[in-house]
C-alpha cells in the first residue's frame, strides 16, 4: 500500500493562501503526502480566485494546465462559486467547490484519491502551527471570513458571506502555536479586520484562563504580549482605530496600517458605498501621526470608476499630495461580474483609466520617493527574508512581506533569513532602501 499524494495550487490573496494551508493540514493529518509536481501527483487541487475577470482567467488557465499535465483536478476557493461555467470550459474536473469549503474538498480528494496506506501519526508528522506556505518566520494570521459591507465594485460578500468572526481564543491560540513553532512576524488579515468580532456583539471570550473581548483593540494587545511583530492589514479608518496607535507609538504592535482608502473624492466614494469619508480620513491620518510619528500607511486605489469626472480625479491627487502616504498600490476599475457597480452610468473609457492611472503612478512614485529619501543616515531593525551569493535581503517595519518594499544588504552572505540585525540606510529609490549592518562584528 502506497501513501496517495496531492499536488496543490494556491492563486489569488493571503485570505486564501491561509485556507489552502488549512486544507493542505487537514489532507497531511489524513495521511496524504503533498508534492511539488504534476507527475508526482495521484491528484491536483487548484485554489482559486475570482475576484477580477483577469484573476479568473488565470485560475481558468491553472486548472487548464492540471488537466493537461496530470487529468485528475479537485477546484476550490472564490472561483468556485462559478461551477458551471468551470465545468463548460473544463468539463473534465473532478469536483468543483466554492471559498473556504475545506471539509468538502477534503472529502473530494478521499472520494476521488481514496487513501490505502492507514495513518500513522508516529510517522506522518504535522506541526503543531499546521503546514504553512510562507517561510517559516513570518504568517498569516486570520481572524474572521467574510464581509458585512456592500461596496459597489466588490463581489466578496458574494463568495465568501457575510463578517463571521473566529472565537478570540482560538485565534491567540493559533498565534501562540505559530510564535512557538519560531514564527517572528504575525500578519493579521481578514476582509475587515477593524469590524472584527462586531458579529459576535464583541462577545467576551478566553485565552489562558483570562477573560478577553473579541475586538481588534483586544486581539493587539493580547498578540502585543507574544514579543514578536504584529502586522496589521485590511484595517479600515473607523473611530476606534484610534485606540490601536497608543500600542504602536509605544512599539507593542508594528507602527503599520494597510487601510484600502479606494478613493480620495467623498462623491466616488459614496457611489462605491465606502465605510468612511476622505475629509474625515485626512484629519484621522493627521492624528495618527501626531500620536505616532513612525507610522506606515499603506493603501489601494481605484482609477476610472463608473462617472469619475476629472475633476474627482483631481480632488484624488490632492488627497494623495495631502495624505503623504507610504505605500500605495493602485488598479483600474474592472467590471466584475455581479458588482453593482456595472449597473452605474458615465463608464469611463478605457485609454482616460491608462491616462489616469500613469498620472496616479506618476505623482505616488514621487511621493514615496521623497519619504524614502529621508530615511537614509538612519538605522532600522531589519528582518531578513533571503539570503544569496550576493547579500540578504529583509524588510524594516514599514514593509509587509510581497506588496512593500525591500531592505538590500549586499556581501552580507552569512545572514540566515529569519534572523533580526541592525542596519544604517545609505541608499534609497521610490520602492526600496540599500543599507549596512551596524557594528557587524557583534
Amino acid at each position: 500500500m502506497s501513501q496517495k499524494k496531492v499536488g496543490f495550487i494556491s492563486l489569488g490573496c493571503p485570505k486564501a493562501l491561509v485556507d489552502s494551508e488549512r486544507i493542505l493540514t487537514q489532507l497531511r493529518t489524513d495521511g496524504y503526502e503533498i508534492v511539488p509536481t504534476y507527475n508526482d501527483a495521484d491528484v491536483v487541487v487548484v485554489n482559486t480566485c475570482g475576484f477580477i475577470d483577469d484573476a479568473k482567467r488565470e485560475s481558468l488557465e491553472a486548472i487548464g494546465e492540471a488537466l493537461q499535465e496530470n487529468g485528475k483536478v479537485i477546484v476550490t476557493g472564490c472561483m468556485g462559486n462559478e461551477a458551471e461555467k468551470i465545468r463548460s470550459i473544463h468539463p473534465g474536473v473532478l469536483s468543483v467547490t466554492g471559498a473556504h469549503a475545506y471539509e468538502e474538498v477534503v472529502s473530494a480528494v478521499h472520494q476521488f484519491v481514496p487513501q490505502t496506506k492507514p495513518h500513522n501519526p508516529l510517522i506522518d508528522l504535522v506541526p503543531p502551527q499546521g503546514i504553512k506556505l510562507t517561510p517559516r518566520h513570518y504568517a498569516y494570521l486570520k481572524i474572521s471570513e467574510g464581509c458585512n459591507h456592500r461596496c459597489t465594485f466588490c463581489i466578496i460578500p458574494s463568495l465568501r458571506g457575510d463578517l463571521v468572526s473566529r472565537p478570540i481564543g482560538e485565534v491567540m491560540d493559533e498565534a501562540e502555536r505559530l510564535v512557538k513553532a519560531g514564527v517572528q512576524e504575525l500578519l493579521v488579515i481578514s476582509q475587515d479586520t477593524s469590524a472584527y468580532g462586531v458579529d459576535l456583539k464583541y462577545r467576551t471570550g478566553f485565552w489562558q484562563g483570562r477573560p478577553m473581548k473579541t475586538r481588534m483593540t483586544e486581539l493587539c494587545q493580547g498578540l502585543a504580549s507574544m514579543g514578536v511583530w504584529v502586522r496589521l492589514h485590511y484595517v479600515y479608518p473607523y473611530p476606534h482605530v484610534d485606540e490601536v496607535i497608543p500600542m504602536m507609538a509605544d512599539g507593542k504592535i508594528l507602527p503599520y496600517l494597510d487601510i484600502p482608502f479606494q478613493h480620495g473624492s467623498p462623491r466616488i466614494l459614496k457611489a462605491m458605498k465606502r465605510p468612511a469619508h476622505a475629509e474625515n480620513t485626512l484629519e484621522r491620518v493627521k492624528k495618527w501621526r501626531s500620536i505616532c510619528p513612525d507610522l506606515t500607511l499603506r493603501s489601494t486605489f481605484i482609477v476610472g470608476f463608473p462617472g469619475e469626472t476629472e475633476d474627482d480625479f483631481k480632488i484624488l491627487l490632492d488627497f494623495l499630495e495631502e495624505a503623504q502616504l507610504d505605500r500605495v498600490g493602485c488598479f483600474k476599475y474592472s467590471a466584475v461580474e455581479g458588482a453593482t457597480a456595472n449597473a452605474l452610468e458615465n463608464h469611463v473609457p478605457e485609454e482616460v483609466k491608462q491616462e489616469r492611472f500613469e498620472r496616479f503612478m506618476e505623482v505616488q512614485a514621487r511621493i514615496s520617493s521623497e519619504r524614502l529619501q529621508k530615511k537614509i543616515g538612519k538605522t532600522f531593525e531589519v528582518m531578513i527574508d533571503h539570503v544569496d551569493e550576493e547579500g540578504a535581503v529583509g524588510r524594516t517595519y514599514a514593509d509587509a512581506p510581497e506588496i512593500d518594499g525591500l531592505v538590500f544588504l549586499n556581501g552580507e552572505t552569512e545572514l540566515m533569513p529569519g534572523d533580526m540585525v541592525t542596519a544604517q540606510v545609505f541608499q534609497a529609490d521610490e520602492h526600496d532602501l540599500w543599507a549596512e549592518l551596524v557594528n557587524p562584528e557583534d
